[in-house]
């Protein structure tokens, strides 16, 4: 058992915040009474109801607690001199990035995307040693049948595709991260080099950590697939990653899981009722931004700067 608070953070808006809240009922749920957790909710901005119903949530053992990202990141860039030339938009799109700057009393936490489940016992996961490696991550199985992903993968990331990872769901070796200037070196190549991305943190990510990385079984990130290919067993942790979202599509692949814990919210109705609105215009949409991201990932490869050639020229891009 851990011998201390369990951190585990969600980065969300307004927008999001429904879903958060079924991801942490799912958590607290299936936390072992004798684990305590502290959950972190960053954000940009909420209401007081948002955080009233979010708050809700806490159990004796489960801590719901939030930090305004206007401030950290404010500290953020005062700390690296203004490296980031963009906006506050695009520091909240990294902002997973920073957690370790953020948060110097912690040596180790997990980041959630919100768009998760929860029927394991999220314990497990932080117990996993991360030994030297930065994060800990699950591969991202949902692109091994796409062509343009696993081109974009290899010869624009020039990784393995098999090694790339989802990060969605990340266990963050706090202390490491600190060690080796993670965030400044982040910074430094957006900065300097501005890579076109399909998956901006999550291919930076991929990059730089790439040699250390703990690779979780997909228990841990299970994602849903097209119903031609098998769900994992006994999944720990759901990331419904892309558009398979359960709130705008029936049928999708570990949906009732979902349903099992939002029926348990304050948001019941109104995610049955999004569920219900959604229109036939609306779900073809998103199957056309799918379809631009790959015709996108066929073509970043050819670009002038990728994360590929830029170590080709001896710029080392791994910490």
């Amino acid at each position: 058992m851990p011998s201390a608070i369990i951190p585990v953070f969600y980065a969300i808006s307004e927008d999001f915040a429904p879903y958060a809240a079924v991801s942490i009922k799912s958590l607290t749920s299936n936390a072992d009474s004798n684990d305590h957790y502290q959950v972190i909710i960053l954000h940009q901005g909420l209401s007081d109801q948002t955080k009233a119903s979010l708050s809700a949530l806490s159990t004796p053992n489960v801590a719901v607690r939030f930090k305004a990202l206007t401030q950290s990141l404010s500290a953020i860039q005062n700390q690296h001199q203004n490296f980031l030339r963009a906006d506050f938009f695009t520091l909240t799109i990294f902002y997973r990035l920073f957690i370790a700057d953020m948060f110097p009393q912690f040596e180790k936490a997990i980041y959630i995307d919100s768009d998760t489940v929860i029927p394991g016992n999220l314990a497990n996961l932080y117990e996993l040693p991360l030994a030297n490696n930065l994060i800990g991550a699950a591969p991202d199985h949902s692109i091994e049948h796409v062509p343009p992903m696993v081109d974009y993968i290899t010869n624009a990331l020039g990784l393995p595709a098999n090694e790339y990872i989802n990060s969605g769901v990340l266990l963050l070796n706090l202390t490491k991260l600190r060690e080796e200037h993670f965030s400044q070196r982040f910074l430094k190549f957006l900065q300097t080099y501005q890579f076109d991305c399909i998956a901006p943190d999550q291919d930076y990510l991929n990059t730089m950590c790439h040699g250390r990385i703990r690779y979780l079984d997909e228990v841990w990130d299970a994602m849903p697939k097209d119903p031609q290919y098998a769900p994992v067993k006994n999944p720990q942790l759901i990331h419904y990653n892309l558009f398979y979202k359960p709130w705008y599509f029936d049928h999708i692949m570990y949906g009732h899981y979902f349903w099992q814990y939002a029926d348990q919210t304050s948001y019941k109705d109104m995610l049955h009722q999004q569920l219900n609105d959604y229109t036939t215009a609306q779900r073809d949409a998103d199957r056309a931004k799918l379809t631009t991201l790959m015709t996108k990932a066929g073509q970043l490869p050819d670009t002038p700067t990728t994360f590929k050639k830029v170590a080709a020229t001896g710029v080392p891009i791994r910490v």
